[in-house]
């Protein structure tokens, strides 16, 4: 009886020392690296000594997890290689809030279960072998790509943010990009991609009918000039610019005498960025409708 006692004594020692490092959650395969059987697992899950989080992935003692709980629960039920990413790495490095909803998973492989309940999972070949979680939870090795905070794997801050730039809401992306610039993290320069005439006017007219505003003339002659977009009856001439201010001082010189010429005309002319119509739409839309209603 003393030896089983024993035995089971640096069991129980062997996954709280497990679970201290991660937040109150283990492994499956953990368990089993600590000496518990699957019977034993099941038994100690039916008197609530685990509490089962997600498949595979048990909190230790209570049902009760931290924030970082929930985000380690989410990368050990991934399996080898995942890591914490996008919205939840944001939070994680304090970039961003904690918000309730699906924990942001990567993982290297393309193959593989699509979706995990809680989980939202995303694949990136570029992860392969970027990083490798031992039995024991351990980080093993790290890569740029790839890092651990908190004991959490998690993509470094500046993969994490590009990720939230291609992904994310412009307005989080934004604020996680000034929180990680304020922070002192580099991240590489953001590039425009280039749009042609015919991007800025099905993304405007799209934007036109999001708002339930009336359609315009496309590519109306007013003179000597071709105007994007034109509401005779109200006399509203409206150009989108997605190379914002950086087209050099000729073009930005053109345009003014452009404007000037337009509003001799009598028309009102507006002009906004394809960034003012991601950023700013409810302000734009109002803009207009006061023009157009």
């Amino acid at each position: 009886m003393g030896n089983k006692g024993d035995n089971a004594d640096g069991v129980d020692a062997r996954i709280a020392a497990i679970a201290a490092r991660q937040h109150g959650v283990v492994a499956t395969r953990q368990l089993e690296v600590a000496g518990l059987g699957r019977g034993s697992i099941s038994k100690r899950a039916r008197r609530k000594k685990l509490h089962r989080v997600h498949q595979g992935v048990y909190a230790v003692g209570h049902a009760g997890l931290s924030w970082r709980g929930r985000w380690m629960a989410a990368v050990l039920a991934c399996g080898e290689g995942a890591v914490l990413s996008h919205l939840s790495a944001a939070a994680l490095w304090g970039l961003l809030r904690p918000e309730d909803g699906p924990i942001d998973v990567s993982l290297p492989s393309q193959s593989g279960r699509r979706c995990r309940s809680g989980i939202r999972i995303h694949r990136c070949a570029s992860l392969a072998s970027e990083a490798h979680l031992s039995p024991s939870g351990e980080q093993t090795r790290l890569a740029p790509l790839v890092t651990v905070r908190h004991g959490v794997p998690v993509t470094s801050v500046p993969r994490t943010v590009d990720d939230l730039r291609r992904t994310a809401p412009p307005r989080l992306a934004r604020r996680a990009t000034r929180q990680a610039e304020l922070a002192g993290h580099a991240l590489a320069p953001r590039m425009p991609r280039r749009r042609t005439r015919s991007d800025l006017e099905d993304d405007f007219l799209a934007f036109l009918r999001r708002h339930r505003l009336p359609s315009p003339e496309v590519n109306v002659k007013v003179g000597r000039y071709e105007v994007d977009f034109l509401w005779r009856k109200e006399r509203l001439v409206v150009e989108t610019d997605f190379y914002g201010t950086h087209r050099g001082s000729a073009a930005f010189e053109d345009d003014h005498q452009r404007d000037m010429e337009l509003r001799r005309r009598g028309l009102t002319v507006h002009r906004y960025t394809g960034a003012q119509l991601t950023s700013y739409p409810a302000e734009i839309a109002g803009e207009l409708g006061e023009i157009l209603s």
